[in-house]
């Protein structure tokens, strides 16, 4: 059982524990996140004297850091962009010498950062329409307005500051009665003979009226500073990292909320501290969009439990220490893909499918022997929706599958999951397929792949026009028929893919029309690439609708079926 310790100490004694290396945070804190607001918000909760909330601190020695444990200091400088959001920094990581340095920050991270930086670090401004990559900034500085007369609070307004207090590049410019709150550090205003001295010469701009107002803010701001215990603090002694983790993710709760993937990736990068930027290598190319979660969901698949989805120091020294080898499944994995004609960015928001795909290769290195069964699993999982719900169930039913089947992925394997099975209903179901669904939009891409061009946008298009089955019904056709028409006009028999440019041009026109106005060359690859009834059999008019649906369906049903297979 750990220990547990509380204490307090003064802002400017936790600000000079920071800048004398003593406290640092640990490699898997999160990002600085907090805006400018923020920042200025905490000065105004401090001199309106409120509590700024308990901090939490990890005591780390010899005893509960080992060699390969990171730290990183914290941040001495900030840029803020145009919407005043800090820009993500990549903290330098690196081992402590525990005989200078001994405290952790597990909670409390923003905070500190927002004082330091304050009162000792600096803050910059990136000018409106420059870019982050050029590092042009201007320097900003936290200033308190002392002339009350100068203050406009919004009485009405919910959590609106008190003080005039913001960062600005025009300083003593747009108001001489400005304080800059770092000045506070100045000797003579530490120097108790010298202080009330200092502080009348600080407001000698400051109005008679708000002359009192202002001493009381400056000896105020003093106090926060170097007398009040405003750094309350629990800390623990003999805590291991892994325990620190699983604190630092409990007590994580105040502030800008962590998303389970940045708690996740905070984890890993404290085993594994330039995981971060072999990401970034990775995910270029063919992978550009994936993200970070795509990796360590493939990573857990590899080499834990998928279903926990919990990545710890095993599975980080895994992927860390088979990194090359995880790089190569992929590169394997895009191959593939390629020689199918499919294309692995196609996935970027749907990475899941792929990963069952991951393992076989990762564990076979015989993979290529069963290409057609990579293609089955992948085209039945994608039209039979097997990854709807349930994610990570099926993922360790994929892997597990696998594995029964000495770590192959074969047609027989898939035929024996009652999801993956190919059924007269499953194909049914595809064939009823309403355009916009994915279903119906992923059938036409892979029934297409043979002659889609890949430089091209194409688009779910009616064959016989939506538009016509709104205006009046044919004499021929009976009101009963009519109705049953319009319900099936959406579905994946009167569908097909066409290039955006053609589908705009094609508009409205009537089937039989848009067939006549082609060359003898044209009507050819139209009725092949679209899989449309030779038209010396079925008329293509809009009164043979239904022997037209059911001839085109019969043809999708076969070519379904020899995809699934």
């Amino acid at each position: 059982m750990s220990n547990l310790f509380d204490n307090s100490i003064s802002i400017y004694e936790a600000m000079e524990h920071i800048n004398g290396g003593k406290y640092v945070m640990p490699a898997f804190q999160r990002q600085y996140v907090w805006s400018i607001e923020q920042i200025e918000k905490l000065w105004d909760s401090i001199l309106l004297d409120y509590p700024i909330a308990t901090f939490l601190f990890w005591h780390v020695n010899d005893d509960n850091v080992s060699w390969d444990t990171y730290f990183c200091n914290f941040l001495s400088s900030i840029t803020f962009d145009s919407r005043k959001q800090a820009d993500s920094v990549n903290y330098e990581l690196s081992g402590i010498d525990v005989s200078r340095t001994d405290t952790a920050v597990l909670d409390g991270q923003q905070r500190l950062t927002s004082l330091y930086l304050s009162l000792f670090g600096e803050a910059s401004f990136r000018p409106k329409n420059a870019r982050k990559k050029t590092g042009s900034k201007i320097i900003a500085k936290l200033l308190i307005e002392l002339n009350k007369n100068k203050i406009t609070v919004d009485e009405e307004e919910y959590n609106s500051k008190k003080f005039d207090i913001r960062f600005s590049d025009k300083a003593g410019k747009s108001s001489p009665t400005q304080f800059e709150i770092r000045t506070i550090l100045e000797p003579k205003f530490q120097d108790a003979s010298r202080r009330d001295a200092a502080i009348e010469e600080a407001i000698a701009n400051v109005p008679a009226d708000s002359k009192q107002y202002a001493r009381d803010i400056l000896y105020k701001l003093y106090a926060k500073v170097f007398e009040e215990k405003l750094i309350r603090y629990t800390e623990i002694s003999d805590m291991k990292q892994d325990d620190a983790l699983e604190m630092f993710v409990r007590f994580n709760s105040g502030g800008k909320a962590l998303r389970k993937s940045e708690i996740t990736m905070s984890i890993l990068e404290a085993y594994w501290p330039s995981a971060k930027t072999e990401f970034g290598k990775l995910l270029v190319n063919s992978f550009e969009g994936f993200g970070t979660d795509f990796i360590i969901r493939s990573a857990l698949m590899l080499y834990g439990d998928v279903v926990k989805s919990n990545i710890n120091k095993k599975i980080a020294e895994e992927l860390k220490n088979n990194w090359n080898s995880f790089k190569k499944s992929l590169k394997d994995l895009d191959d593939v893909l390629k020689e199918m004609k499919i294309d692995v960015n196609r996935f970027s928001g749907s990475w899941n499918v792929l990963l069952p795909i991951i393992y076989f290769i990762y564990y076979n290195p015989q993979y290529k022997d069963n290409t057609n069964a990579i293609r089955a699993y992948l085209i039945r999982a994608i039209l039979f929706t097997y990854f709807q719900s349930g994610t990570t169930g099926k993922l360790q039913q994929m892997k597990s599958a696998i594995n029964e089947n000495d770590y192959e992925i074969s047609v027989e394997m898939l035929d024996q999951m009652s999801d993956l099975r190919v059924t007269d209903g499953k194909v049914e179901d595809v064939i009823n397929a309403e355009k916009g669904s994915r279903v119906a939009g992923e059938a036409l891409y892979y029934l297409s792949l043979n002659w889609i061009n890949r430089t091209f946008k194409y688009e779910q298009d009616h064959l016989h026009p939506d538009s016509r089955f709104d205006s009046t019904k044919p004499i021929s056709i009976s009101m009963e028929d009519w109705r049953r028409w319009r319900g099936m006009r959406n579905r994946l028999p009167n569908l097909h893919l066409l290039e955006g440019r053609s589908n705009g041009s094609k508009n409205d026109m009537r089937l039989v029309d848009y067939y006549n106005d082609m060359n003898e060359e044209q009507q050819i690859d139209f009725c092949k690439q679209s899989f449309i009834p030779n038209p010396n059999d079925v008329s293509l008019e809009l009164e043979n609708f239904e022997e037209f649906y059911e001839k085109r369906k019969a043809i999708l049903t076969d070519k379904i079926k020899k995809l699934l297979v």
